[in-house]
């Protein structure tokens, strides 16, 4: 039974006119009441949910952002309206921001920062940024969680998880894509993102990885100032990629920087499976040295290693124009829902999404968006792909966009082709490690001590005439019988069809021996005829199995 608590009914009626607002859209085609096939009117409604998410709270401001990932959920023109979701909020005013710093720290401000600016460099929904200088004169960016907000998404999720438990157990649509599984994915994200430990650790884990690329700064974490709810960084001086004037762009390597990016990321996915899964253009800066800084790590994404071996081999598709080879990849990625797919359509449908990739310019070509189209055949198909593998999409999107503005001419499925390879050995010599290799040895180790006293036996059975092999095959009594009868039949209808055209032929010989005005003789053997034919027909259509 479905429990709804009284003190969520605020969020409920909420909820509820939310869903009720856009149950007719094409948003909800299941219900088969959807509007006219119209791109305008598609449109605009996309753009009202974003309006309307917006109005609800940053809670749901997250959870459009995080929807603006799931390809296999919502068309196409809802992707694109909230993945251009802001978190529009005023600043927190200074006096909480100290009293949060300080209840985290156990310090006064005054005691643990040389200076700590009043202003800050950036607000969201769940928390804002000061710059501050530490005892010592090194120059950071505190991170600080908005008072309040870990309560309020809480409340906020314990209600959609409710009415999500009552949509599953009452509705067609949410036994089909089942909302209360989406909503729990959704809630692990958020609370991931809300404690700062855990970006610390993303943090160091990604700044490691990533080491061997020259000309990509992560900050590194002030581990002494940090806590759940605040972040102490290394402060990156630089330019937001989207506000970079045409001057700067014109006269930046930009075909060097978005390469070194784009292979870091495919690094992070193929061979590291931990990838930073939100570098849109708004994360990243040029810093006056000219290198790209990598900024909020909050959101992350993880591939195991089965992924990532079927990861290889899509990417390895998309950027060959191998139709083929990237369905198979995305089927075994996934996981079929119901028995069966129709495997020939599937692929038909990813041919010819992958094909279009060789039309298209270097300015259109976007590997993230072929990757999303990929995605939504995949549901369409009824294949089910994990939110990890629809959250890569989104991220290669990102890259798509920060590539463009870089270079327009950089050519991302060139850069899969010079380095998959590469990856895929690198990979491959990194899962090599020393227990992997000891769990190999020691199977290996097992498998020799006992290979002699086995073949032993064998030949002891062998010798003793005492080997037996069962094989399954067909039951030769029932095939031989099943001969028979066919023979059978054959035979009888042959000799029917003789008396049939014997009869004919007497027919025309004229005698005093006469049925019905015929000669006798002739529909003696009609009769005959006549009655074996219908006892055959009997036989094959009511007693055969």
């Amino acid at each position: 039974m479905v429990k709804m608590a009284p003190t969520h009914l605020r969020r409920y009626k909420d909820v509820a006119l939310l869903l009720y607002k856009y149950s007719r859209t094409d948003l909800f085609q299941e219900s088969g009441e959807a509007i006219p096939d119209n791109d305008e009117i598609k449109r605009s409604s996309a753009g009202e949910l974003a309006a309307d998410l917006e109005r609800l709270g940053p809670t749901f401001v997250k959870i459009g952002q995080l929807l603006s990932t799931r390809s296999d959920l919502l068309p196409p023109v809802y992707l694109d309206a909230l993945s251009r979701l802001q978190d529009k909020v005023d600043p927190v005013p200074f006096e909480q921001i100290e009293e949060a710093v300080q209840n985290e720290l156990g310090v006064r401000i005054s005691k643990a920062f040389e200076s700590f600016d009043k202003n800050p460099l950036g607000a969201a929904s769940l928390g804002q940024v000061h710059r501050a200088t530490l005892r010592g004169g090194r120059s950071v960016a505190v991170k600080v969680q908005r008072p309040g907000i870990r309560q309020q998404i809480v409340d906020d999720l314990e209600s959609l998880a409710e009415i999500a438990e009552f949509v599953d157990a009452r509705t067609d649509f949410g036994r089909k894509y089942e909302t209360a599984l989406i909503v729990e994915q959704f809630r692990s994200t958020l609370m991931r993102e809300l404690d700062y430990q855990k970006e610390s650790l993303h943090l160091g884990e990604i700044r490691k990885n990533l080491g061997e690329y020259k000309r990509l700064r992560i900050p590194a974490v002030i581990e002494d100032y940090s806590t759940s709810r605040v972040l102490t960084m290394e402060y990156l001086a630089g330019t937001k990629i989207t506000s970079l004037s045409g001057a700067v762009l014109a006269d930046l390597d930009g075909d060097v920087l978005a390469e070194e990016l784009f292979q870091a990321y495919l690094k992070q996915i193929l061979v590291d499976g931990f990838f930073h899964a939100d570098p849109h253009p708004g994360n990243l800066l040029l810093t006056p040295d000219r290198d790209i800084a990598i900024l909020d790590l909050g959101m992350i994404g993880r591939l195991n290693q089965r992924m990532r071996d079927q990861m290889v081999h899509l990417l390895a598709g998309i950027a060959d124009g191998d139709g083929v080879q990237t369905a198979e990849a995305a089927m075994k990625i996934g996981d079929a829902r119901g028995d069966t797919i129709d495997r020939g359509v599937f692929i038909n449908a990813i041919e010819e999404i992958v094909g279009s990739v060789k039309m298209r310019s270097l300015e259109n070509l976007q590997i993230g968006a072929v990757v999303l189209l990929v995605m939504r055949a995949c549901a369409e198909a009824g294949i089910r792909i994990p939110a990890e593998i629809s959250l890569l999409g989104k991220t290669l999107m990102n890259l798509d966009r920060v590539g463009i503005t870089l270079a327009p001419g950089f050519d991302p499925n060139e850069s899969i082709r010079r380095h998959i390879s590469v990856f895929a050995s690198k990979r491959m010599k990194e899962s090599l490690t020393s227990a992997n290799l000891l769990g190999v040895l020691t199977e290996t180790k097992e498998f020799i001590g006992q290979l002699p006293s086995r073949m032993n036996r064998i030949i002891e059975l062998v010798a003793d005439n005492k080997l037996s092999v069962k094989v399954d095959s067909i039951d030769e009594h029932k095939l031989i019988q099943g001969l028979q009868k066919v023979a059978n039949r054959i035979t009888t209808g042959l000799i029917l069809a003789a008396l049939i055209v014997g009869s004919s032929l007497l027919a025309r010989v004229e005698t005093s021996f006469r049925i019905l005005g015929y000669p006798g003789l002739a529909m003696i053997f009609f009769t005959f005829a006549i009655i074996g034919s219908l006892a055959l027909m009997i036989q094959i259509f009511w007693k055969d199995e």
